[in-house]
């Protein structure tokens, strides 16, 4: 998951990027002026917005990203960016994210950078570092109902109303325990500092390699959060009589949940290759955002 170098003092060899964007007046007027100068430079641009918040269980789609593109900047937040992630999917284009928002770890550079950056990144002088991404599988008996890849994490969670769930876990086909919980969570490095840091989760620094299961709010005190190796296969299977549970993937997209499926978690083949800029170095976006030492987000 180490940098990479990228260099091409001849000139930028970018032809095509994308520009995915916020739903929002400051994000959209800056992607117009971003649009019109790349396109002033003899560079194509594919635009998005991103999707609003869908309800349970449904998620906005739009047409993949074109084949084409040599990067992709992302105008906005972190949800932002993971909708970009997914726009993109398994094809190997670099990301790099424009801050437009209060909270956000994704995100590479401030808005007001946004051209410096740009300049660098089409001349090719910048660093690669890949992030890992969880490849799930959700079957109900024989049948394949949902395959997806995730960079942060992916929720199981009861409704308002419903009792504790009953989660039963193994890893590499032994049993692990039931988590008896609100939900439980099963995140990358990189999702290490969304939900899972809030159910209570372990920082995770995105080069080291492994997977976080952490439960939500468990009944059981001496149910603890956990790191895996990436290697492993982890199974999630609901106990009988389970109801009104729900996956997220990313917290994009929903898949109502029955004690009837088996859920598979894997290290995804496909990692996220990620744009880098000097001058922002981990443990300072650390600090920044979760307020250590007196620093603001």
């Amino acid at each position: 998951m180490g940098g990479v170098r990228k260099k091409n003092a001849a000139g930028s060899g970018m032809r095509q990027v994308g520009v995915y964007v916020k739903k929002d007046p400051l994000a959209a007027a800056k992607a117009d002026a971003f649009e019109a100068w790349l396109r002033s430079r003899g560079v194509g641009v594919a635009r998005r917005q991103s999707p609003s918040p869908a309800p349970r269980g449904f998620e906005h789609r739009h047409g993949a990203a074109p084949r084409n593109l040599s990067c992709v900047f992302v105008l906005g937040g972190d949800g932002t960016f993971l909708s970009a992630v997914r726009w993109i999917g398994d094809r190997d284009v670099p990301i790099l994210g424009v801050k437009f928002g209060e909270v956000g770890f994704l995100a590479e550079i401030a808005a007001e950078n946004l051209f410096h950056a740009a300049e660098k990144v089409l001349a090719q002088e910048f660093t690669l570092t890949q992030r890992m991404r969880l490849e799930v599988r959700v079957t109900r008996g024989r049948e394949l109902v949902a395959r997806e890849t995730v960079l942060n994490d992916i929720v199981i969670n009861k409704g308002a109303l419903a009792r504790l769930a009953n989660i039963d876990t193994h890893i590499d086909g032994n049993f692990l325990t039931t988590f008896r919980a609100d939900g439980l969570i099963v995140s990358t490095p990189t999702g290490s500092t969304a939900y899972s840091l809030a159910a209570g989760g372990p920082v995770v620094h995105p080069e080291v390699p492994g997977i976080i299961i952490t439960p939500i709010c468990p009944f059981t005190l001496t149910i603890r959060p956990l790191v895996v190796p990436d290697g492993v296969e982890i199974t999630i299977r609901l106990q009988k009589g389970s109801s009104d549970i729900l996956l997220t993937f990313d917290g994009q997209k929903g898949l109502d949940l029955t004690d009837r499926d088996a859920i598979t978690v894997r290290q995804s083949a496909h990692p996220v290759k990620l744009i880098n800029v000097p001058g922002r170095p981990y443990f300072d976006v650390l600090k920044s955002k979760l307020r250590w030492s007196g620093g603001r987000v």
